[in-house]
């Protein structure tokens, strides 16, 4: 039988999740924007009518509204030279507790303050870069509207992990995320918004957080069934 709280084995601590904490809410950073021929393009486009289905691979035009389970096509360049295309598709956002899901980690007083929310989503590369390695490119929204980064572990968080795209996450690859999001002072997690740079025209996805349910454990193949 194992220890309680054994299957965390690793522990979250001021300074594990500092990075995140610092930047867990405001503003986007200022990464780089689509070439100004793309950025151009991709505004100037009209938005499509409820009965007109956008042609596979277009852009989501910024600033668009999405219900969970649609998608959102978006270039993106997490870093000079490297120019991506990703299709994002947000399932679920996740009320949870501290109590339910972080049995066995340590927690300090400024991540207690903060509410936690789980998010998930699929998103495939779309481009012809491989992106292996970097952070998924969505922020939490809370209910006065600020920007929630989601949270980084030093250590595999098993109720809510990835946070970032495995290595290596070549073109045509889909990959099912979550992110840990800590919303300050207590407050809501109202949706999520890809923004990947400041002067950016948000693509934001809002819904009414669900509780989170553990998954039940799998049965070993040498576990006798009941009844």
């Amino acid at each position: 039988m194992q220890r309680a709280g054994s299957v965390l084995a690793a522990s979250v601590t001021g300074a594990a999740i500092a990075m995140s904490l610092m930047g867990c809410s405001g503003t986007a950073p200022r990464t780089n924007p689509p070439k100004a021929s793309e950025s151009a393009s991709a505004s100037a486009s009209s938005s499509p009518s409820a009965s007109v289905e956008p042609s596979p691979g277009a852009l989501t035009e910024p600033g668009a509204d999405r219900r969970l389970g649609e998608t959102a096509t978006v270039e993106w360049a997490p870093k000079e030279g490297v120019d991506g295309k990703l299709s994002i598709t947000v399932a679920k956002l996740e009320s949870t507790s501290y109590k339910q899901t972080f049995s066995g980690w340590k927690l300090d007083e400024a991540t207690l303050e903060r509410a936690p929310y789980f998010v998930r989503a699929t998103i495939k590369n779309e481009g012809e870069t491989d992106l292996g390695g970097y952070d998924v490119p969505l922020w939490g929204l809370d209910d006065e509207g600020n920007l929630v980064e989601a949270a980084a572990f030093k250590e595999p968080f098993k109720p809510c992990d990835p946070k970032t795209f495995p290595k290596p996450f070549a073109p045509g690859a889909s990959v099912n995320v979550c992110l840990v999001m800590l919303v300050p002072d207590q407050g809501k997690l109202v949706g999520v918004s890809f923004r990947p740079y400041e002067e950016f025209d948000p693509i934001t996805w809002e819904s009414e957080p669900t509780p989170y349910v553990a998954p039940k454990p799998s049965r070993s193949p040498s576990e006798p069934s009941e009844g």
